[in-house]
C-alpha cells in the first residue's frame, strides 16, 4: 500500500471546493486498498478583505465577476447539478451572503492538532453549514457549533474565536502557498509536487492519484 500526503489547499466559501473534496473522497473510497492518504486542509481566503458582516452574494458576484444575476442563476444550477452527482447537497436557493472565512480557517488549524480526522470532519461539517443549511462561517457562534458537532470541544472552540489564536500560523500557510503559486482553489497538492487543479470528477483524481502511486 502506498502512503500519499495529500494537502487541500481550499476556502469554506467556495463552492468548488465542496465539490472538489467530495470527489476526493470518492476517489480515495476506490483506491483505498491501494493507498493510505494522509490528508491536511491547507487555508486560502478567496476574500480576505470581506468584512465580518459579509456581503450580498448577487451583488458580490456582479462586483467581481462581472456576471448577471441570470448568468449566476445558471451558473448556480450548475454547480447544484455537479454537488448532486458527488453527494453533496447544495441548497437550490444558493447562498445569500458571501462572509469572511479567517476565523473558520483558525478553527481548522487548531482541528489539525486535534487529529486529521477530526480536521477532515470540521472540513466538512463547515461546507455543509454554509452551503446546505445557509449559516454563516463567519458567526462564532455558528463555528463553535459546527466544531461541536465534529466531536470537536466547544469550550476551546469558543476561546480560540475569542482571541487570535492561530492567526500568523493560517497568515504563514497561506502566504507559503501563494509563494507556491496556488492562486485558484481547490487546489490538491500530492506528495508535496503533483498538483491536481479544481473541483475534479472522482474519475480525474482517481486516476492522477494512481499514476502519483505508481511512481511514489
Amino acid at each position: 500500500m502506498k502512503h500519499l500526503k495529500i494537502d487541500f489547499v481550499s476556502d469554506v466559501s467556495c463552492p468548488w471546493c465542496a465539490i472538489g473534496l467530495a470527489s476526493l473522497e470518492r476517489a480515495l473510497g476506490r483506491l483505498e486498498s491501494d493507498v493510505k492518504p494522509e490528508l491536511h486542509f491547507q487555508p486560502f481566503e478567496l476574500n480576505p478583505a470581506m468584512p465580518p458582516a459579509g456581503q450580498d452574494i448577487t451583488e458580490h458576484l456582479t462586483q467581481k465577476y462581472r456576471t448577471t444575476p441570470e448568468q449566476q442563476a445558471q451558473a448556480r444550477e450548475a454547480i447544484r447539478q455537479r454537488g448532486a452527482a458527488v453527494g453533496f447537497e447544495f441548497r437550490k436557493e444558493g447562498r445569500d451572503r458571501i462572509y469572511n472565512t479567517f476565523d473558520a480557517h483558525r478553527l481548522l488549524h487548531w482541528a489539525a492538532q486535534e487529529g486529521g480526522e477530526r480536521q477532515h470532519a470540521l472540513k466538512r461539517a463547515l461546507l455543509k453549514a454554509y452551503f446546505t443549511e445557509g449559516r454563516s462561517p463567519g458567526d462564532h457562534e455558528v463555528l463553535a457549533q459546527v466544531a461541536a458537532q465534529a466531536g470537536l470541544d466547544v469550550v476551546r472552540a469558543r476561546e480560540i474565536l475569542a482571541g487570535e489564536e492561530f492567526a500568523a500560523e493560517v497568515r504563514e500557510r497561506e502566504q507559503f502557498y501563494q509563494g507556491q503559486g496556488i492562486h485558484a482553489v481547490p487546489s490538491v497538492i500530492v506528495n508535496d509536487r503533483h498538483l491536481i487543479q479544481g473541483g475534479q470528477p472522482p474519475e480525474v483524481f482517481e486516476q492522477a492519484l494512481r499514476q502519483i502511486a505508481v511512481g511514489a
